[in-house]
């Protein structure tokens, strides 16, 4: 005699409950797919939401700064000035220099020229190196 539990065999539960676990691993499989998804969409939306805020933050900026480039006084004609180190049969010019520290800035840090505010220089002739301080707080050295 079979076992039988109110008309139906323990064989047709057995079938039933292994084709609910398949589906139960089905949609647990399609959940994962999902929250996975989901996830990539929400990292999208932040990165689009900061280039947003950053794209809005510039052109608020841009009027203040054009005020305040209407509202400076107009400087007198500047003098020109040259600077040259000599020492030890070498003659070390201060605009080259500049130039190499922006040039610095630009291509090997990977910054905006116009973020490029303050440059100080530090020349060591015995030591063969000028030091530089950008903005005041990116060091370097350059070989003379």
């Amino acid at each position: 005699m079979k076992n039988e539990v109110k008309g139906k065999t323990v064989s047709d539960t057995t079938k039933k409950t292994a084709t609910a676990k398949k589906a139960t691993e089905g949609v647990a499989a399609a959940v994962k797919s999902a929250e996975k998804a989901a996830a990539k969409v929400a990292d999208k939306t932040e990165k689009v939401v900061a280039k947003v805020v950053e794209k809005t933050e510039e052109a608020a900026a841009k009027p203040a700064a054009k005020a305040a480039a209407k509202k400076a006084p107009a400087k007198k004609a500047a003098v020109k000035e040259t600077v040259y180190l000599q020492y030890l049969g070498k003659e070390i010019d201060k605009d080259e220099l500049v130039k190499q520290v922006k040039d610095i800035w630009t291509n090997e840090l990977k910054n905006n020229a116009a973020d490029l505010k303050d440059v100080t220089l530090y020349l060591k002739p015995e030591e063969n190196a000028a030091y530089y301080v950008v903005n005041g707080d990116v060091t370097g050295k350059i070989e003379l």
